[in-house]
């Protein structure tokens, strides 16, 4: 599975993408998402896990506690392709400006 497919499939689940969102604020442990989310601490496990295949965060072991992080890098695929339909979209707007603008202009009567 490519990147783009990982990082769409890991963000499909919105509990995903409210830990994505907390940890855009910074690092946090399991037990604080667990608390944040009021879900148990094996479903906040899996949804890490899904997040971490899919290279979006990274865990860390320090003592007893397992922080987690939010990976940018992760999401450069997403931005990339993103980018791309942005760049499309604009130019097709871009396009329709231009035809607008001709039929205004064929559209005004002559002046005398």
């Amino acid at each position: 599975m490519q990147a783009l497919d990982r990082t769409i499939t890991a963000l499909a689940d919105p509990t995903r993408r409210r830990i994505v969102g907390r940890l855009a604020r910074g690092t946090a442990t399991v037990s604080e998402l667990v608390q944040c989310f009021e879900l148990t601490q094996p479903t906040i496990s899996s949804h890490l896990k899904v997040l971490e295949r899919s290279g979006l965060i990274s865990r860390s072991r320090v003592a007893q506690t397992r922080p987690c992080k939010l990976e940018p890098a992760g999401l450069q695929a997403l931005s990339a392709w993103l980018g791309e339909l942005r760049s499309i979209y604009e130019d097709n707007y871009l396009r329709l400006d231009d035809v607008l603008n001709q039929l205004k202009t064929q559209a005004k009567p002559p002046q005398s």
